[in-house]
């Protein structure tokens, strides 16, 4: 199986790729961590998105805040899937790495998830790479029934408590 590579701009983004790797670590998915900024580590960050295919990576997830060119600057330099994360700052709630993230140029493809959301970009991952894995893509059917399963057990507990 592919592995999917996270990488985020800085350390304070960890609380949103750790949700990510919860999210890959219960489909079994490996992964790899890196934090690597667009500005202060751009080499770093160009050689990472180079070389991931032939280092095995079957997608890339990048978290950043702020300004967020990571995913941008990521997928400039790969034509792997790169699904980015706009990670909430203290100054605009996140509005400024949403639009940063989403408004890629024609021809350089970021997929954009909710602020800090860590759990469907890793999702999204799994789904990209279940196209070619049939046990990948039963495991995403078998997490959403449960997920199901979930909601509907809620719906009776409020009910009978209402």
């Amino acid at each position: 199986m592919k592995k999917v590579g996270l990488v985020m701009g800085s350390d304070s983004d960890l609380p949103i790729i750790e949700k990510a790797v919860q999210t890959l670590k219960s489909l079994e998915i490996p992964y790899e961590v890196h934090i690597f900024s667009a500005h202060r580590t751009p080499v770093e960050a160009r050689d990472f998105s180079v070389n991931a295919r032939k280092n095995g990576f079957g997608a890339i997830i990048a978290a950043a805040g702020m300004a967020a060119h990571l995913a941008g600057a990521i997928a400039a330099n790969t034509t792997l899937p790169v699904i980015g994360i706009p990670c909430k700052s203290s100054v605009l709630d996140g509005m400024d790495a949403l639009l940063s993230t989403v408004q890629m140029p024609s021809g350089i493809p970021v997929a954009t998830v909710a602020i800090n959301g860590g759990v469907n970009a890793a999702l999204l991952c799994a789904q990209i790479l279940a196209v070619e894995d049939d046990c990948l893509a039963e495991k995403l059917d078998d997490k959403r029934q449960k997920d199901a399963a979930a909601v509907l057990e809620k719906d009776k507990t409020v009910a009978a408590n209402l």
